[in-house]
């Protein structure tokens, strides 16, 4: 008996002796998980972000441009993000990342303890434990995930103290906000505004439920789950999405069904610096804002970054008017290209004319020394020989094609060839009254053509020059539309106006006789009267005229071929001149950046309208009646009805035919020597826009005029931009006439006939300096 009551007490020892022991060993990792979190928050794992950094994570905000109509036309970023407010976030896409992510959100502190338990007691087996506020503390603070799994304990610890730390200082709805504007969804997608733009084409508050689901489900991981390489992946994540949101009563089950049988409707727009819309604009605006900020530093002497600091540049590009400008310039050099391949079939020295073989390699050598990669090759200290023989090998590349990209392997020597086999455009549209630039299309395609030729790019401008010529005349003689010139022959001998020999222009097609008024003669391009008018006031008064209305004339020669359009300028100087007669003769420079303001809405820089008087109301109007006549009856008439509809020239080359515009439309059409440049410049009281279409060289050209001549080359785009415009009422662009002087002297109500080869333009065919 006594052996047994021994035994009983042992045992009722040892027990108790385990159990103190339980209690030891359990209070010990009680001390230690707390001594961890201490050390942890002490700084001995690694540094915590402090107070300040708590309240002000640093982030890489993208510069966003936003148009004259609200709309984000484009970035410059290190990172493309744009934060947006818990107001602009819909309630479904916070409901779908509560119910899938952190159901019990609103009632833990930052640490979910019924979801680590669980976690624990499943190892993880029936889902995690990281509550909304620890991944935003992950993506805030803590390094790279790692992969070991010591390291990724005290990343996690780290996690779990900053969460708290957040949860104390922030609401609930601003630790949303914060980690929706923080979550990188790829493809250069950073935050919710960048994804719902990116995949939806469309801002955060006009996301759908099933949209939302598609976004919230990429949370789990996005690289994984990215709509573009996985598709089915990121569906059957969404209805995940949605089942949970149907699981907590944010959906019903009715819902859940018909949202998950439809398909995931990705509407891809990509915000990459070569893509998406005004693409040529934004490379402007990314140079302004580059020379902007070296001349207005910080109020504490730093310069500000325009890839980090979340600055607001707002344009004047309408985005509207930019689209239907864009689809204009594709749509028809698509179709140009098309007819221009086709000549150039049996070309041996296509895509140029009119050249030798010997001038034709000096062109394709100019070009290599001219590429990146030539650029590149010398920076690594390569011979020339060496990088010479390097553009004949052949290599995997990607060059372009109106059908889409194509993947190929060529000699980069055959890839220059190639490129240079596509002709060119480019437009820019402006408001007259206020100087804003509502459109502007630097080439056909950004990624391969970044040459600018809106700004940058000065071709030879044709017979738009002769309006300056008329301007000029009508200013200084008071001379009338009516008047009459005789259309002869006319030589300005040699010693005059700066001429080393005679000059005497002819017209196109040989056509001479009788007594042509000014509105005609301007209407079908006469060069014969151009070239008495330029006698009469002499080419430095015209020359001074263009330089008033904003035209670069450093290199533009005192001799009278200048009226026939020898001088080089751009779309942007064209259109700013022609603003001028639209604007009743004051010339405003061209605006393109309206404002700028910081991340917090403080305005930096205001624009101020630069403009000048440069000739009369009456003078301007008599201008832009003359040019009217372009259109009534000239080169300019196929804006006019449907007369030639089922031409087969028409149908070919004349994109969008027929326009049949009815109002009053005042324009000119400008050809070049050998058809290299095509050139229309048209105005209606409140839009001026020029189009130029040629080749990347002079010798790349059509071989005759009826397909190389401004009316069939650049005037469809024009035609196709205006008729998209005025489809579009919000637009509010003009059919009024211009406005008429009070003071009106100058008759100005002509008749004007359609000459028989007014389809022609008149070529500046001698060029005799």
């Amino acid at each position: 008996m006594a052996t047994k009551k021994a035994s009983a007490k042992d045992k009722k020892r040892s027990l108790g002796r385990h159990i103190r022991t339980f209690w030891k060993i359990f209070a010990g990792l009680i001390l230690l998980i707390v001594l961890m979190f201490l050390m942890a928050s002490w700084g001995v794992f690694g540094s915590l972000p402090d107070e300040t950094s708590l309240e002000n994570p640093e982030k890489n905000l993208a510069t966003e441009i936003i148009s004259s109509d609200g709309k984000t036309i484009g970035k410059f970023y290190k990172e493309n993000r744009t934060p947006v407010p818990y107001d602009s976030l819909p309630d479904h896409l916070i409901n779908a990342l509560i119910a899938t992510e952190d159901v019990r959100f609103y009632d833990h502190s930052g640490i979910d303890g019924r979801g680590t338990l669980r976690a624990i007691a499943f190892l993880g087996s029936k889902g995690g434990a990281s509550t909304i506020s620890q991944q935003l503390a992950k993506l805030f603070f803590t390094e790279q995930v790692s992969r070991n799994k010591f390291q990724r304990g005290l990343q996690k610890v780290k996690e779990w103290i900053i969460a708290t730390r957040l949860e104390r200082r922030y609401t609930k709805e601003e630790i949303i906000t914060m980690y929706f504007n923080e979550y990188d969804f790829v493809n250069q997608a950073v935050g919710i505004e960048s994804a719902a733009n990116i995949y939806f084409d469309k801002p955060p508050s006009q996301l759908s439920t099933i949209e939302s689901a598609t976004l919230v489900g990429m949370f789990k991981n996005a690289s994984l789950y990215n709509p573009i390489r996985n598709p089915e992946g990121v569906k059957n994540r969404r209805n995940v999405v949605l089942a949970q949101m149907e699981k907590y009563d944010y959906i019903s089950e009715k819902v859940k069904d018909s949202l998950q049988a439809l398909p995931l409707n990705i509407e891809f727009t990509p915000q990459g610096h070569d893509e998406g819309s005004a693409t040529y604009f934004r490379e402007y605006a990314r140079h302004f804002m580059e020379n902007w900020i070296k001349e207005h530093p910080k109020s504490d002497g730093s310069k500000y970054n325009i890839y980090q600091d979340g600055l607001k540049v707002y344009v004047t590009i309408d985005s509207k008017m930019q689209l239907h400008a864009e689809n204009a310039v594709k749509t028809h050099m698509a179709n140009l290209q098309a007819v221009f391949d086709k000549q150039n079939k049996g070309n041996k020295t296509a895509p140029f004319r009119d050249i030798t073989e010997k001038e034709t390699e000096g062109i394709i050598n100019s070009a290599m020394r001219k590429s990146d990669r030539w650029r590149e090759m010398k920076k690594q200290g390569k011979e020339e020989e060496e990088i010479i023989e390097s553009f004949k090998k052949a290599i995997p590349m990607r060059v372009f094609s109106w059908q889409g990209d194509i993947d190929t392997i060529m000699t980069p020597l055959d890839s220059i060839r190639y490129h240079k086999s596509f002709l060119q455009a480019a437009m820019m549209s402006m408001t007259p009254q206020t100087g804003e630039v509502k459109a502007w299309v630097g080439g056909i395609d950004y990624k391969h053509y970044k040459y600018d030729m809106v700004k940058k790019g000065r071709r030879q401008i044709g017979s738009t020059f002769k309006p300056f010529v008329y301007a000029t005349a009508i200013d200084q003689m008071h001379m009338s539309p009516c008047d009459t010139l005789p259309n002869t022959l006319y030589t300005i001998p040699a010693g005059k106006h700066n001429l080393l020999k005679p000059w005497a222009p002819k017209n196109s097609g040989g056509s001479y006789g009788g007594m042509v008024s000014l509105k005609n003669a301007l209407a079908n391009s006469i060069n014969t009267i151009t070239a008495r008018l330029i006698d009469r006031v002499g080419p430095e008064p015209v020359i001074d005229l263009v330089k008033k209305m904003g035209a670069n004339t450093e290199n533009i020669p005192a001799v009278p071929s200048i009226a026939l359009g020898t001088a080089d300028l751009s779309v942007y100087e064209m259109v700013g001149a022609y603003s001028t007669f639209a604007n009743e003769g004051v010339y405003i420079e061209p605006i393109l950046i309206q404002r700028i303001e910081d991340k917090n809405g403080t305005v930096l820089y205001q624009n101020v309208p630069k403009t000048r008087d440069v000739i009369s109301d009456e003078t301007a109007y008599v201008t832009t009646s003359l040019m009217e006549g372009v259109t009534q009856s000239g080169t300019g008439t196929r804006l006019r009805g449907n007369w030639a509809v089922n031409s087969p020239f028409y149908k070919e080359v004349m994109t969008g035919y027929p326009y049949d515009f009815k109002n009053p439309i005042a324009g000119k059409t400008g050809t070049t020597q050998n058809n290299s440049d095509g050139w229309f410049m048209g105005m209606v009281p409140n839009l001026v826009t020029g189009v130029w279409v040629g080749g990347d060289d002079r010798a790349t050209h059509f071989r005759s005029t009826r397909y190389g001549q401004g009316a069939t080359m650049a005037l469809p785009i024009w035609g196709m931009y205006m008729k998209s415009c005025y489809a579009d009422k919000d637009l509010n662009v003009s059919t009024d006439g211009f406005k008429r002087p009070s003071n009106l002297t100058i008759e100005t109500n002509c008749a004007v006939w359609k000459d028989k080869d007014a389809d022609k333009e008149e070529i500046p065919d001698e060029f005799d300096f």
